[in-house]
């Protein structure tokens, strides 16, 4: 193979800093492909002519002249990586002879061939800092070639060319076969005629195109017309399952290994937790010390970006002394594992030196309280106190109240598992309060003149921050200035109505409102002088969120009265403005409670929804399926069976329920 002008004589066109990213590139342009992948795969790839060697003899010969013409490219360190590659060569030929392998990339060939001198090679390196090393083998992955390096090694499609490399007669047909096999298991029908069919047209197209044979452009437009229907959609699968694939390379057990993934390994037998490929789910009980020791190592790995585990919802009970955890060891964590190794030796120092590394470069309040989190779940004691400084100088500075409500829950879930764990947790409280008490002073002001989605954000914020504070320890008055806060929201005409509607709501399920004072409020709130998506926006904050505010509805008949009467009222020109309103709020409801409201407004409709809107407490005189009155006969009956559920025969159990009153 030649490259017209690379001797000597005026230099091609072309960028030098793109030769240097990529020489393959201007040996491609070059020959006149605007590919360098194509190009590889027709000078390389498709020309099997029996000499193993040929491809290497051309490509270093191509090499030379690009060296020639471009030198280093204008990068000192390949030079000092060169000389550090010379002498290793020469140290090896000492020791085996001529009979060795050199693998590099094709760029450096040409400086190794090179006649230089000992002293040469040493000049260069002169003065370079010598750091203490280990080295070791780890498994390598077909996505890991995919991914590009710093220097821009990425292969596109490592699947197709471990395809080629390994099918050595009739590649297209094999590799149309392997896509049909692919699809047929995610059940689309890909049938025989439609593989020759590919066939002939990947072939037809590589004619058509001058190539010497059909490749992965050809293979893949064949691929789309004829088994995908011209959809991407399958086709994305074929890259993802077989361009780029899963292949995991081997490594031999008498391979060093890196200290962190020793260290990985030990834990990994006394806690008898095996790296397994079928995942699996554990249950642990934070109660036993062998369970709480697998809980650390898990959470360590994942502050190392190992995700081995991921933490799930647990089948049995939700406290805090249990965590349910979905294990599967991916190959790829190998690799994680070794990238990891520069934060430490163990599984603990690395994490504890990546939570520092983490709470000095956070950008945000909620990713340090995030980290603070993660650091209680590992039990890191030597890490939470950079993070607790990293934490409260942000949070001194943040004055964004959204931002303090995005923060504020992670805190308290870290001072409840900090209970459970026994971590000292008295700095964590202080920042937590501290937080509380800004969110309460800057809440009311943040919640006027805010568009939809702003509110509905501010929505999500005044749910979660509600729920931390009843997890806060010893509160100090923080629970009666935060339902001070609420009721502020809940009568305050300038904040949107989805977040006076979900105040008002929160303080009904917290006691703290009467349900003559919910129904006067939800009656301002949907009263004439009230423009209906205004309305339909307090109703979603009211009753929105699922099951529990259907619920609320369905056992509240005066709520859902005063909901009917004013849908019925909705002028025809707005009403298909509160449509999607409403259609959110409600098909967010489980079926049951859904069909229940239905059955309510479809008999309320003649007596008894707007007369419990008008204060009436029993359902009208003949609805279908409910008496006039209470039927004391039958809800005696029930008793004898909740004593037995709840194992008491006491007579304290019958004056409990007013029985005889």
């Amino acid at each position: 193979m030649s490259v017209e002008g690379a001797g000597a004589g005026a230099a091609p066109a072309v960028d030098p800093e793109r030769m240097r990213i990529d020489p393959l590139a201007v040996l491609a342009e070059a020959a006149g492909y605007d590919d360098a992948e194509r190009w590889w795969e027709d000078v390389v790839e498709h020309r099997g002519d029996g000499d193993p060697f040929a491809s290497f003899t051309v490509l270093a010969e191509a090499m030379t002249a690009l060296r020639e013409t471009y030198g280093h490219g204008g990068h000192d360190r390949d030079l000092i990586r060169e000389a550090q590659m010379r002498l290793k060569l020469r140290a090896a030929r000492k020791e085996f002879g001529d009979r060795i392998a050199v693998v590099c990339g094709a760029w450096h060939v040409p400086a190794l061939a090179a006649r230089t001198t000992v002293a040469a090679d040493k000049a260069l390196l002169k003065g370079l800092p010598k750091v203490r090393t280990e080295t070791t083998w780890v498994p390598w992955t077909h996505r890991r070639l995919a991914r590009t390096s710093g220097y821009g090694a990425g292969i596109d499609s490592p699947g197709w060319y471990g395809h080629l490399f390994t099918a050595r007669d009739r590649p297209v047909e094999r590799w149309l076969t392997k896509v049909a096999g692919l699809l047929r298991d995610e059940d689309l029908p890909v049938s025989s005629a439609h593989v020759i069919e590919a066939v002939r047209l990947a072939e037809t197209l590589a004619v058509m195109r001058g190539r010497p044979l059909a490749g992965l452009t050809e293979t893949t437009d064949a691929v789309r017309a004829v088994m995908c229907d011209g959809s991407d959609v399958p086709l994305a699968l074929v890259r993802d399952r077989l361009v780029v694939g899963d292949v995991l390379g081997e490594v031999p057990d008498e391979a060093p290994a890196v200290p962190l993934q020793r260290d990985l390994t030990r834990l990994q037998r006394s806690l008898r937790l095996k790296p397994e490929a079928l995942e699996r789910e554990v249950e642990l009980d934070l109660r036993k010390e062998t369970d709480t020791a697998k809980s650390r190592l898990l959470h360590r790995l994942r502050l190392l970006g190992v995700d081995w585990g991921e933490p799930a919802t647990g089948r049995g009970s939700t406290g805090t002394f249990r965590e349910t955890w979905r294990l599967r060891w991916e190959p790829e964590l190998h690799v994680r594992v070794a990238e990891a190794g520069v934060w430490g030796t163990t599984v603990l120092s690395a994490a504890t030196a990546r939570a520092e590394h983490q709470a000095l470069t956070a950008g945000e309040l909620a990713a340090v309280t995030a980290l603070a989190e993660q650091c209680l779940l590992a039990e890191l004691s030597d890490a939470l106190p950079v993070v607790m400084r990293a934490l409260a100088d942000r949070a001194a500075l943040d004055t964004d109240v959204a931002r303090l409500a995005q923060a504020l829950p992670a805190l308290a879930r870290a001072l409840r598992y900090g209970d459970v764990r026994a971590t000292d947790t008295t700095a964590l409280a202080e920042v937590a309060t501290g937080l509380a008490e800004r969110i309460c002073v800057g809440l009311p002001p943040a919640c006027t003149g805010l568009d939809a989605d702003g509110a509905a954000a501010m929505r999500r914020h005044l749910d979660a921050v509600h729920g931390a504070v009843g997890l806060l320890p010893g509160d100090g008055g923080l629970t009666g200035r935060w339902r001070t806060v609420l009721l502020s929201l809940a009568g305050r005409t300038t904040a949107a109505g989805i977040i006076r509607g979900r105040a008002a709501r929160l303080l009904l399920d917290d006691g703290a409102l009467a349900e003559d004072e919910a129904a006067r409020l939800m009656g301002l709130a949907l009263s004439p002088g009230t423009p209906p998506a205004e309305a339909a926006a307090w109703i979603e904050g009211f009753v929105g969120g699922g099951a529990g505010g259907g619920m609320l509805l369905v056992h509240d008949e005066r709520l859902l009265g005063l909901v009917d009467d004013w849908l019925t009222t909705v002028p025809p020109e707005s009403f298909t403005d509160v449509l999607p309103l409403l259609r959110r709020t409600f098909s967010a409801y489980e079926p049951g409670v859904r069909r229940t409201l239905g059955e309510l407004v479809r008999r309320g409709a003649a007596t008894g929804v707007r007369s419990a809107a008008a204060g009436s407490t029993t359902a009208g005189a003949g609805a279908p399926g409910f008496g006039t009155g209470l039927d004391g006969g039958r809800a005696d009956a029930v008793l004898p069976v909740l004593r037995l559920l709840l194992g008491t025969t006491d007579d304290r159990f019958d004056n409990l329920l007013g029985v005889g009153a």
